[in-house]
């Protein structure tokens, strides 16, 4: 291979790279779009559909641990929770293991609401991914995840910075 092939097959994987990168800036935006008018629709702000998210993806959590994973002071976790436990998305019972302790659960009756309205979104996906094979979707999801490992990596760096 000459040094012209090698330059040319370099610069095109920096403008692939630059792409890939404009693309999940572009899928971000369009994400936080589509969070929001669910959010609008369901009366849910921002954190608070984050925090939803994360009871749901990690519960049941103790309100600490919820803070601790959206990197919120204790005072404004329990605004959240209180906005969420009067809209019907979670609960707050005692840990079984410490009854002085509380945990959370996200009650799934309401999920179904909520997930009505990303199911456009939902189908679109599988469509999407319709159109790969098995090893080209095994192929993008460990780059999806290893792109969520690193911005929780920064996230958590940015956290630890005074």
């Amino acid at each position: 291979m000459s040094s012209v092939e090698r330059a040319g097959g370099a610069r095109r994987r920096r403008q692939v790279t630059v792409e890939v990168g404009q693309g999940l800036r572009e899928l971000s935006a369009e994400l936080v779009l589509l969070r929001r008018q669910v959010g609008a629709r369901l009366d849910l702000r921002g954190m608070d559909m984050d925090c939803l998210d994360l009871i749901n993806a990690h519960g049941p959590l103790s309100p600490t641990a919820l803070a601790q994973r959206a990197g919120l002071h204790a005072a404004t976790t329990t605004g959240i929770l209180d906005r969420l436990e009067r809209g019907g998305w979670i609960s707050r019972r005692r840990d079984p293991s410490d009854r002085r302790a509380t945990v959370i659960h996200a009650l799934r009756e309401r999920n179904a609401e909520l997930l009505g309205h990303f199911a456009e979104m939902n189908s679109s996906v599988e469509r999407i991914c319709a159109d790969y094979d098995e090893a080209e979707l095994e192929l993008l999801a460990d780059f999806l995840r290893r792109t969520a490992d690193a911005g929780r990596h920064a996230t958590e760096g940015l956290a630890d910075r005074p």
